[in-house]
C-alpha cells in the first residue's frame, strides 16, 4: 500500500483551485509544458501522479492496467473516506472489466442517442417552464437557482422516476459530498443519507415497477433472474448525483460565456444548425470535471516516459488536456469552428460518460431558449465578481446574476 506523504516531500499540493471562470490554474499549464507526468501531494497527505497532456490523458483513460476500483486501498482519494463508504463502488463508476462491461451493458440502452432525442420535446417544455418562472420573478435573477439546476434536476428525476419534490434534498446532499473543505463526517453523513433515500426508492419500485429507468431495470433483471437491488441502488446514486450537478454547472458557465461574447451569441441565434458545435467547444473549454478522473495502477505502467508503479494513484486532468496546444490550436480561445469532437470533457475509454447525449441535448436547448426568448439577457454584475464554486470536485458558479 502507498504510504502517506512525507512532510519533507517537494511534490506540490493538488488540486489547485480555479480562480477565474475562463482560466485553468497556471500551475497545470506550467506542468504540461515542463513536466507533464508529475508527482503531487493530495489533501489526504498521500502522493499521486497527475497527467496534463492530451496524449497521456487519453492513453491513461483507455489503459486496463489503470484501475477504477474505489475499493482498492491505494485508490487516490481527494478527501478522506470511511472504509465502509469507500467499499461502495458507486456502481459502474468504480468497477473494472469484466464486471464493468456487464454492468454498463445492462443500462447503456437507456442512454442511446435515439432514446435521448425522444426526450427533446419534454426537455424543451421543462426549460420553458423554468424560463417562465424566471421571467415572472424579480430582477435581477440568479440563473443558477432559476434555470441551471432546476432543468437537469427535473430531467434526471423524470428519467429515473425520482419525485422532484425531493430535489432540494438530493442537491444539498450532493453538494456536501463533493465538497473538499467540509469535515469528513459531514460529507459521510450526506453520503449515507442520500444512499438511504435511494435504497427506499428502489424498494418502493420493487413492489410496483414504474415506466422509468429504475422500474425498467427491475423488470429486465428479474426476467433474466439477475436482479441485484444493491447494484441498482448504487446505479441510481451515481446517475442522480452526476446527472444534475455536472449539467447544471455547464449551463451556468456556458451562459456566462455567451453573455460575455456577442459574436458567440450571434452565432447561436443566426445559425441554429451550428448549435452542437458551440456546445462541443464550450464543453472542451470549461471541462468542469477536470480533477475527478482518478485511477490506481494495478501494475507498473509507463506513461509519457515516466514509470508509474503498481499501487500508485493517477489523476488524468481532462481540463489541462483539453487546453493542450498539441491537440487543439489556440486552445485558450473559444473557437466554434474547430469541430472539437475529440475533446475529453466526458472522459474517454470504457468509463466515458453514459449520459453525454442527454447532457448535450439539455445544453443545446437551454442556451438557445435563453437567447431566443430573452434577447436582451445580460449580466447584472461584473463577470469577475461572479462567485466561483472552486472548493468542490466539479467546477462551476455559485450564482449568476442576470437581468433583461
Amino acid at each position: 500500500m502507498t504510504e502517506p506523504h512525507d512532510e519533507g516531500s517537494s511534490a506540490p499540493a493538488f488540486p489547485v483551485p480555479r480562480t477565474c471562470p475562463y482560466r485553468l490554474p497556471d500551475e497545470y499549464v506550467g506542468l504540461r509544458e515542463s513536466e507533464p507526468v508529475s508527482k503531487v501531494t493530495l489533501p489526504t497527505g498521500r502522493e499521486a501522479w497527475i497527467l496534463t497532456r492530451y496524449e497521456d490523458v487519453r492513453a491513461a483513460l483507455n489503459d486496463p492496467r489503470l484501475s477504477s476500483d474505489r475499493g482498492n486501498p491505494d485508490y487516490p482519494m481527494l478527501v478522506e473516506i470511511a472504509k465502509s463508504d469507500k467499499d461502495s463502488n458507486l456502481s459502474i463508476a468504480g468497477m473494472d472489466a469484466p464486471e464493468h462491461t456487464r454492468a454498463r451493458g445492462a443500462v447503456v440502452g437507456e442512454f442511446t442517442v435515439r432514446r435521448m432525442e425522444a426526450m427533446r420535446p419534454r426537455i424543451q417544455a421543462i426549460v420553458d417552464q423554468c424560463v417562465d418562472g424566471m421571467l415572472a420573478g424579480p430582477k435581477p435573477a440568479d440563473l443558477v437557482r432559476a434555470v441551471s439546476f432546476p432543468v437537469p434536476s427535473l430531467v434526471i428525476c423524470e428519467l429515473l422516476g425520482v419525485p422532484y419534490t425531493d430535489h432540494a434534498f438530493f442537491e444539498d446532499r450532493t453538494s456536501t459530498m463533493l465538497s473538499m473543505t467540509l469535515p469528513p463526517l459531514t460529507r459521510q453523513r450526506a453520503f449515507k443519507e442520500l444512499q438511504a433515500y435511494l435504497d427506499e426508492l428502489v424498494t418502493s419500485k420493487e413492489k410496483d415497477p414504474t415506466d422509468d429507468l429504475l422500474g425498467r431495470q427491475i423488470v429486465k433483471a428479474r426476467k433474466k433472474d439477475a436482479y441485484d437491488r444493491d447494484a441498482l441502488a448504487d446505479l441510481a446514486f451515481l446517475l442522480l448525483t452526476a446527472g444534475h450537478d455536472t449539467t447544471g454547472n455547464m449551463i451556468s458557465l456556458g451562459t456566462l460565456a455567451l453573455l460575455e461574447r456577442p459574436e458567440l451569441r450571434a452565432r447561436l441565434l443566426d445559425d441554429p444548425a451550428g448549435t452542437p458545435d458551440v456546445v462541443e467547444e464550450l464543453l472542451r473549454y470549461f471541462t468542469i470535471t477536470d480533477i475527478i478522473t482518478a485511477r490506481v495502477a494495478k501494475e507498473d505502467v509507463e506513461i509519457g516516459g515516466r514509470t508509474i508503479r503498481a499501487g500508485e494513484g493517477v489523476f488524468a486532468l481532462g481540463g489541462a488536456a483539453n487546453r493542450d496546444p498539441a491537440a487543439f490550436a489556440n486552445p485558450e480561445e473559444i473557437d466554434v469552428e474547430r469541430g472539437a469532437r475529440q475533446h475529453l470533457a466526458f472522459g474517454y475509454g470504457p468509463h466515458q460518460c453514459l449520459g453525454q447525449s442527454l447532457a448535450r441535448i439539455e445544453l443545446e436547448i437551454v442556451y438557445t431558449t435563453l437567447l431566443r426568448r430573452i434577447p436582451d439577457l445580460r449580466l447584472a454584475t461584473e463577470a469577475d465578481s461572479v462567485p466561483l464554486k472552486n472548493d468542490v470536485a466539479i467546477f462551476g458558479l455559485r450564482e449568476l446574476p442576470v437581468t433583461w
